[in-house]
């Protein structure tokens, strides 16, 4: 850090009040950040943390500001899912519809049982990525080609018995918000989440940003559906004009620490801007009691997978770009990390270490 960036940290610490965002453990979270900055294992990252009235945010290497746009990953997947629920709230769909109701071609076999909410909580028996994934987006294919993949491809296991994490879920719910609404759910999503929350530095795909306005991941670290790294995936990785423009509704959101911290925070104290308050409560219930994953509609719920010392209540998501937010209402505390080095690398090292420190009791 230069002595003005010092000056600025010291001043935002000075600032800070409440007991998640005291001092001593602000300072312990810029610290294990800033290791990985020095050590050139992390080249940028944005943290954002509110409790109560006080808010902390800093911007690391070569992310310019706390303002600065990363790509979400699966994040994204509770924007989807928020969008599907804007169309609950005004009788359009009901969460127990079967998915066949509004794409009648998902007919075949034990398709026909399955329902929105088994999309929205993983437990539709759809795979997380179809077999030919790699060879869709090496081909730069549009969104309707991975849909129409999700509608045939085989199912995992029958409907409602299992948990397995599944993007294809989400894809298929995002075509039922495009097919109600006759609206790209890029478009959807800006007019009916994105604005009315005042989240002007997000977007389901680039939308009015350049690509050179947002962050780059750090792509040699890349999980393997994603390119790992690949040379030969480049034009179609993380960092690739296709991808950051498919809009991808599992994992192709951009947006600002603070942009996602004003998403959580719309549930944990709704408005009614965008959802009703019961619909927002409902989201974050657990829809998989018994199964070995605690997922309400869209998100990951309970303390696992945030920090230690999260209580029952919380709520977030991670990303596989390097990702993770979360929400704790018991504490009225949220903390939104973004980086540009991978889960696979920087969720150990970063990201589950930093959010242990902000949700540490006593």
């Amino acid at each position: 850090m230069n002595r003005r960036s010092i000056l600025t940290l010291l001043t935002s610490l000075a600032a800070t009040k409440s007991h998640s965002t005291t001092p001593d453990r602000m300072q312990s979270a810029v610290q294990i950040i800033q290791q990985q900055i020095d050590a050139g294992i992390l080249a940028s990252a944005v943290l954002h943390v509110r409790q109560g009235k006080d808010t902390f945010q800093q911007a690391f290497g070569k992310a310019e500001n706390a303002d600065a746009i990363f790509l979400l990953a699966s994040i994204t997947k509770t924007m989807a899912a928020t969008g599907v629920m804007v169309l609950a709230d005004r009788g359009e769909l009901r969460l127990s519809d079967p998915v066949m109701k509004f794409i009648p071609e998902f007919n075949k076999d034990e398709r026909k049982q399955i329902t929105i909410e088994q999309l929205l909580t993983h437990t539709s028996g759809l795979p997380d990525q179809l077999e030919n994934n790699a060879g869709l987006r090496a081909r730069h294919a549009p969104l309707a080609e991975f849909v129409q993949g999700a509608i045939r491809t085989p199912l995992l296991f029958a409907p409602g018995t299992k948990y397995h994490y599944q993007s294809m879920g989400i894809l298929l719910a995002a075509e039922i918000v495009e097919r109600i609404t006759k609206t790209p759910l890029p478009d959807f999503l800006a007019k009916e989440v994105f604005a009315p929350l005042g989240m002007t530095r997000s977007a389901l795909g680039l939308g009015r940003f350049k690509l050179e306005d947002t962050v780059r991941c750090q792509t040699e670290h890349a999980a393997p559906e994603s390119g790992a790294g690949d040379p030969k995936a480049a034009t179609w990785d993380w960092n690739s004009p296709y991808w950051r423009n498919l809009a991808a509704p599992w994992g192709g959101a951009h947006g600002s620490a603070a942009d996602v911290a004003r998403f959580l925070d719309s549930f944990m104290h709704p408005t009614g801007k965008v959802l009703r308050a019961e619909t927002a409560r409902l989201m974050l219930r657990n829809h998989t009691p018994g199964l070995e994953a605690s997922r309400g509609i869209g998100f990951m719920v309970g303390p696992a997978g945030f920090g230690q010392g999260c209580s029952v209540q919380s709520f977030g998501h991670s990303g596989s770009t390097g990702t993770l937010a979360w929400a704790d209402p018991v504490t009225d505390t949220t903390c939104v990390i973004l980086t540009s080095l991978p889960s696979r690398l920087s969720g150990q090292t970063i990201l589950h270490p930093v959010s242990d420190v902000v949700a540490a009791k006593g």
